[in-house]
């Protein structure tokens, strides 16, 4: 009789994609792919090796299962920007290709982490793959969800599937009660913290615990979103009853499996965490696992505050920043760059006290645009939104901050939750959003 070894999520999802019984840490595995994602900067590239090795006039395994969402280097006048764009328009009119979500008109959606929770791509038990390292966000959905290079991708393009070497699983779990002040952004980077840069390459993260069972889709995705800058292969979660709803309210394939680990799944090691006192964590200058308590870090001075990207540019970030600003104002240069369309329409409409958020941020001095993209959390060309053009010292809800990474190699970024980013625009230094919070009628 076959005994069917314990799995962890990542093992059982897998397997089931290899078609196979189980799967085990450090095994090879043929994996079918169920959505590949690329995005402008790398499409083209993916394009041209396809092309090239399987020909001309070859087709992409399933028209249905490939995504193609501009969202970098979009809003420019910059001529290669816009030329892999008009490549992209190119191979989805060859390809008859069904979800291109183009700049031009209404198709258009932003941000491509975002999009693909948004216009129901994701969905629990499957696999996807992206042409971006950020695409490990998914795994909030209960995917197996990883970023991959071009070769991989065009691989994946002409056949539906790709070698994976299975995944080690290091089990992290939330303890305790959340402070009024603290969000997932702050969770993540406390992990960041212990685990470096480097404490977690080519492992799963495979969040639990009772603060990860009661939390929303976006925080999710937030937690989701930076394992990468652990070095992590992807993360993953459970999904919950909010996951499941978000999912059957979206997606056009209503049958998924919902995957959990076994109980005596084999783990390479287990953290814990009781986060019932902890304070708002931010990451110095330049990396951002470089992490210490905002309480060791106020009054230094920011010149620009940023409210934006996959990480921190959904609808409930700059929901949570309009509760410290409401009725504020800005005391530095503060840009805001919702990450989709859907984003943007949200803040329109969803309203505290008598304003959208939309007003509130407009109204306490933020720089809003009307052009969803990833905008400055990548540099991008020079006349990119928000583009960091100087040496300044800049504290944004984005997930990275190497030297160089929003524009200008001098520039010295922080990262932060929106309470802390939007708490700090107000003051002009790193500033904990709990003496805001306290006086928030709002919270």
């Amino acid at each position: 009789m076959l005994i069917q070894k314990p799995m962890t999520m990542s093992e059982k999802i897998l397997a089931k994609s290899s078609g196979h019984l189980s799967a085990e840490s450090g095994e090879t595995v043929w994996s079918k792919v169920n959505i590949l994602m690329t995005h402008d900067p790398c499409s083209p590239g993916v394009i041209s090796i396809f092309k090239k090795e399987f020909g001309q006039n070859a087709k992409i395994w399933d028209r249905e299962k490939h995504v193609m969402i501009p969202d970098h280097f979009i809003f420019t006048s910059d001529e290669k920007a816009n030329a892999n764009i008009r490549m992209m328009r190119a191979f989805a009119k060859e390809q008859n290709h069904r979800y291109f979500y183009d700049t031009n008109g209404k198709d258009y959606k932003g941000v491509c982490h975002i999009a693909l929770a948004q216009e129901g791509h994701n969905r629990p038990g499957e696999v996807l793959v992206g042409t971006d390292s950020h695409t490990v966000t998914s795994g909030a959905f209960g995917t197996f969800a990883i970023g991959v290079g071009n070769t991989d991708a065009a691989f994946i393009l002409g056949t539906g599937e790709i070698l994976l070497r299975v995944p080690e699983t290091i089990k992290v779990i939330f303890h305790g009660r959340l402070e009024r002040h603290i969000m997932a952004k702050d969770l993540i980077l406390l992990l960041l913290k212990d685990l470096t840069t480097q404490g977690a390459t080519y492992q799963t993260i495979e969040f639990a615990g009772e603060i990860i069972d009661s939390m929303g889709v976006e925080d999710r995705m937030t937690l989701c979103n930076m394992v990468i800058e652990a070095g992590a292969k992807n993360g993953i979660i459970v999904p919950n009853n909010s996951i499941l709803d978000y999912v059957n309210e979206r997606s056009n394939i209503q049958h998924f499996d919902i995957i959990e680990p076994d109980k005596s799944a084999k783990y390479i090691k287990t953290l814990e965490y009781n986060l019932s006192n902890l304070e708002p964590q931010v990451a110095k200058p330049h990396s951002p696992d470089n992490v210490d308590s905002i309480n060791n870090l106020e009054n230094i001075k920011i010149d620009r505050a940023y409210i934006g990207s996959c990480t921190g540019g959904k609808g409930s970030d700059f929901y949570a920043a309009a509760q410290i600003l409401n009725g504020k104002k800005v005391s530095i240069e503060t840009f805001g760059v919702p990450a989709t369309r859907q984003v943007f329409y949200e803040i329109i409409n969803k309203q505290i006290g008598s304003k959208s958020v939309y007003e509130i941020l407009v109204e306490s001095g933020v720089y809003m645009t009307t052009e969803p993209s990833c905008a400055a959390c990548c540099g991008g060309p020079i006349d990119t939104f928000g583009r960091v053009n100087s040496s300044m010292s800049i504290i944004s809800t984005t997930n990275r901050n190497f030297n160089g990474r929003m524009g200008d190699k001098s520039a010295k970024i922080y990262l932060g939750s929106p309470f802390s980013v939007a708490a700090t625009a107000i003051t002009g230094v790193i500033t904990n959003p709990k003496i805001f919070i306290k006086n928030s009628p709002n919270k």
